[in-house]
């Protein structure tokens, strides 16, 4: 995700090489993981190896599909093709730029993830983290023409990505959002997020650090967790 607000945040450096780490946030027990990737993380060029990944115990991975209007990471396929040959449960993401149109993003999103909207795939993500220069209202209107149109054309809610102070500031902390799983970025150094913007009752997937050690990925990662809220993580990617 954008580096631009992770200064600010505490991070919570990891390493992680242990299968089955169980970690108990309020009632919910999970112990799902799995790590966000973009081409930051594949360092002068180096391929991730994803069965190194799946072997350290993480059981799906995110990865940066798009971005506005013309950019595609270089990345997308091999690291699509790694995920499913590891058998990691693949998602993938557009970076939002609100300066331009919706319906056009969402279109180019969906061109270039079709082939990882079957066995073995997460719902599609918006990341939404910067305002394009529009106010809470705008931006309300533009991210729902945004998720009606991939959900349109992928026949899958997506998922939001943000993070609690952009939500409460950009979108004036909105709740007619609610009804969308809600991916949370909260480097908070505790054992679950919160309290989570935009009147959501549950996460789905918490990120919780930009600094992980993954065996595989050649640079620092996102590590997130899964809380079963929308059931089980195979059933969430059609396993």
């Amino acid at each position: 995700m954008s580096s631009r607000w992770r200064v600010s945040c505490k991070a919570l450096v990891v390493s992680i090489g242990v299968s089955g780490l169980l970690i108990t946030g309020g009632t919910t027990a999970y112990a799902q993981s799995g790590p966000d990737v973009s081409s930051w993380q594949h360092v002068d060029g180096t391929l991730i190896n994803w069965f190194a990944v799946r072997a350290s115990g993480q059981q799906f991975a995110m990865v940066k599909a798009t971005e506005g209007l013309t950019y595609v990471n270089p990345y997308f396929v091999p690291d699509s093709i790694g995920m499913r040959l590891a058998g990691v449960a693949r998602g993938s993401y557009h970076y939002a730029d609100p300066a331009l149109p919706a319906a056009p993003q969402a279109a180019l999103f969906a061109l270039v993830t079709l082939g990882i909207n079957g066995y073995g795939d997460l719902p599609p993500v918006l990341d939404l983290e910067k305002t394009g220069g529009l106010r809470p209202a705008a931006l309300a209107t533009w991210t729902q023409q945004y998720l009606d149109t991939v959900q349109a054309l992928t026949g899958r809610m997506p998922i939001i990505y943000t993070y609690p102070s952009f939500w409460r500031t950009a979108m004036a902390n909105t709740t007619r959002f609610t009804r969308y799983p809600l991916w949370i970025a909260d480097y908070n150094g505790a054992s679950s997020p919160g309290p989570l913007p935009g009147g959501w009752p549950n996460w789905t997937f918490w990120q919780y650090t930009s600094t992980a050690v993954v065996p595989g990925i050649p640079g620092r990662a996102d590590m997130n967790r899964y809380s079963g809220s929308q059931g089980d993580l195979r059933t969430l990617a059609r396993m």
